[in-house]
């Protein structure tokens, strides 16, 4: 019998009070925002950016705030929990419960650098490009937190690699295996898995639940980290670095086709969240990537468009290639 992966992280990385921590999630963001930052700069001081170096830590800032966190968050109530929210408009600033929506953070940054390239005279598609060359750091990062919750995770399997989670056990969807024939220890089956893991040393109920309760189950936030964030990174930077005279949209199509198709792959494995509807037989994580791959297709069109017009390539600096 494979001896499946228990997942027995804790959340909190640092705790304090009964209830209070600093918690991965949080983190995540924080180093997300500062290796893009990083990646950035990089690019800057090789002149592969339309922003200036200067103000790269002005607009990884507001970005991270008005783009990222903001779009995110009322993507997530208008996509996933737009029920909720209308019965309780409050819940909006509720973030300690989380709820973050990708699609909602992409459109919150394609708003907030539209906004922030007329203001400084920046070409929109450049930075747009500049943006989405560092942003798969930022989504590997997160989506590994991802893991480190226990959240997010996916269909039943039996591959070696699969990993057992304790909280599925709160799912609507959970179904107790057919090899497990004892009482679910309910009492004993609160907090974190860390939290759960740790009683089962005591426990023997607990701990045989935990052996023989527990669904094997596709570790889907890996499976985007990698695909979503570090093979989507390797691509746009070898072609930053290869092509740094690509006309401005191009990374920027590419990104969003390559992500949206990752997306819709990755959640072929991923359960969909608990009483989440299906729209058209496909989860909302694949049908909102659908509309991705439009936006990119048209970032594509446009780039090779003003490619055509002049006959060559576009320089990267060449802020009136918009």
């Amino acid at each position: 019998m494979i001896a499946y992966y228990l997942h027995d992280l804790n959340p909190v990385l640092l705790p304090f009070g009964e209830k209070g921590g600093i918690h991965w999630y949080g983190v995540a963001y924080v180093v997300a925002f500062f290796l893009g930052f990083l990646v950035l700069r990089s690019l800057a001081r090789k002149n592969l950016t339309e922003i200036p170096k200067a103000k790269l830590g002005d607009f990884i800032t507001y970005s991270a705030i008005f783009g990222v966190l903001i779009g995110g968050r009322v993507g997530y109530i208008l996509l996933y929990d737009l029920d909720n929210f209308l019965a309780n408009p409050l819940s909006l600033f509720l973030i300690n419960r989380g709820g973050m929506a990708s699609h909602g953070g992409f459109l919150g940054v394609a708003l907030f650098t539209l906004f922030w390239s007329r203001r400084n005279k920046l070409s929109w598609t450049g930075v747009g490009d500049d943006f989405v060359t560092a942003a798969p750091v930022g989504i590997f990062v997160v989506r590994v937190a991802n893991f480190v919750n226990g959240e997010l995770f996916g269909r039943v399997t039996s591959v070696p690699w699969a990993v057992r989670f304790p909280g599925e056990v709160f799912d609507s969807r959970y179904q107790i295996p057919e090899k497990f024939d004892g009482e679910i220890p309910w009492s004993e089956l609160s907090g974190s898995s860390s939290e759960i893991v740790g009683r089962a040393s005591s426990s023997p109920e607990l701990a045989r639940f935990l052996e023989l309760g527990l669904n094997p189950r596709h570790p889907s936030q890996i499976y985007e980290a990698l695909l979503e964030g570090l093979v989507l990174f390797i691509i746009l930077l070898v072609t930053r670095l290869r092509f740094p005279r690509l006309p401005h949209g191009i990374l920027t199509g590419m990104f969003f086709i390559l992500y949206a198709l990752f997306r819709i792959f990755c959640e072929l494995y991923r359960l969909p969240d608990d009483g989440e509807p299906l729209i058209l037989e496909i989860s909302k994580g694949q049908f909102y990537s659908l509309f991705m791959l439009v936006g990119g297709l048209a970032f594509l069109g446009w780039g090779f468009l003003r490619r055509n017009q002049h006959g060559r390539n576009v320089p990267v600096h060449d802020s009136s290639q918009n």
